[in-house]
């Protein structure tokens, strides 16, 4: 039943996938996220069974069907991931599940949301190499608003409560060393955008597993940065290279995982 459970979350998980594609497309051009897809070479629009998500760019090869234009591997790889991620959080929440299916929604719901749309933000800053306010915003109220319903257990309820103090200054703790490593290198080491993240991240996870995410971010960006200046001849020391993609895969390993490496908290 689980094995099952867990690919229709995959699934699901590949067609939110879909969408986010298009979301991290259109953002902040004069496009619409409603309305049929299509080809961004010659414009036409795509039958249905061209918007599988996967099996559509496998069974094209990977280019238009009209045009015979690459299709960005983009595509495939965000459905993929979310996919990975929806089944993930599934296994991660299964015990609720099989006990109380109203709980498991709000909670699975809520952190889907969450990762979701860290996901925009991970991939918009590996396409332009910025991360808009306004997904840190709403990422940011999201994690805010959690505050007030994630029990000391680590799961969502339905009794709202304040949050303890060192819950409410995660996300500024979080954010003060990315703050710092902006005003010193004037934005050359860290992007402000980053330390707005952090804020989220911070309140999202809790102090313990927010460091222990961050840490892993820098360990992740710092052995990805090494082969990325040793392997390709497009990075030297000084490329400018997005943190929003090492950010979110530390907080979704941390999570997923309940890593922590500051059990003192």
């Amino acid at each position: 039943m689980t094995s099952i459970l867990t690919i229709i979350f995959f699934f699901l998980g590949l067609i939110i996938g879909s969408f986010l594609n298009v979301v991290i497309f259109r953002l902040n051009t004069n496009r619409s996220f409603g309305g049929r897809s299509g080809c961004m070479s010659c414009q036409k629009k795509l039958a249905w069974y061209e918007l599988i998500p996967v099996f559509s760019f496998l069974s094209l090869g990977g280019r238009c069907r009209n045009c015979k234009t690459k299709i960005s591997l983009q595509y495939p790889a965000v459905e993929f991931i979310m996919g990975l991620i929806f089944a993930l959080l599934f296994l991660k929440f299964q015990d609720i599940f099989f006990v109380d299916i109203l709980t498991f929604s709000f909670n699975y719901t809520y952190y889907a949301i969450a990762f979701s749309i860290l996901v925009v933000i991970a991939v918009y800053d590996l396409k332009h190499k910025i991360i808009p306010d306004i997904l840190s915003f709403i990422f940011g109220l999201l994690a805010f608003m959690g505050l007030f319903f994630i029990q000391a257990d680590g799961f969502l309820g339905f009794s709202p409560h304040m949050p303890t103090i060192l819950g409410f200054f995660a996300g500024p703790i979080i954010a003060l060393p990315f703050v710092f490593f902006w005003l010193v290198s004037s934005g050359r080491w860290m992007g402000l955008g980053d330390a707005k993240l952090a804020i989220g991240l911070g309140w999202l996870l809790g102090l313990p597993l927010a460091l222990t995410g961050v840490v892993f971010a820098f360990w992740i960006g710092s052995v990805v940065g090494v082969l990325l200046v040793i392997f390709s001849k497009k990075y030297g020391m000084k490329s400018e290279i997005p943190f929003a993609p090492y950010l979110a895969l530390g907080a979704f390993l941390a999570f997923i995982f309940s890593l922590n490496l500051f059990p003192l908290f």
